[in-house]
């Protein structure tokens, strides 16, 4: 994955993200020598939270199947939730 430097990126602007992505989806942003950010294009973003929800979606259907949830009332719910605290 290609790394840029907060002193690149200072110093060169979007100019510098734009090099880094131009063959890769991510790119590393280093300070003091040390992995701190990541950019991406904004498509490759959306692909990402798109795969998330649907991984989430995935979660809650075998949830689902497999009986692990509970059906009540509001009112019900709060009292759980005070009384699991």
């Amino acid at each position: 994955m290609p790394t840029l430097t907060a002193n690149e990126l200072k110093t060169k602007g979007a100019s510098a993200i734009e090099a880094a992505l131009s063959a890769r989806q991510e790119a590393v942003i280093s300070v003091r020598g040390k992995e701190r950010f990541v950019v991406m294009r904004m498509d490759y973003y959306h692909y990402l939270r798109e795969c998330e929800l649907e991984a989430a979606l995935a979660e809650t259907r075998d949830d689902l199947a497999a009986g692990r949830f509970v059906k009540e009332s509001a009112a019900e719910h709060l009292e759980r939730i005070k009384a699991a605290k």
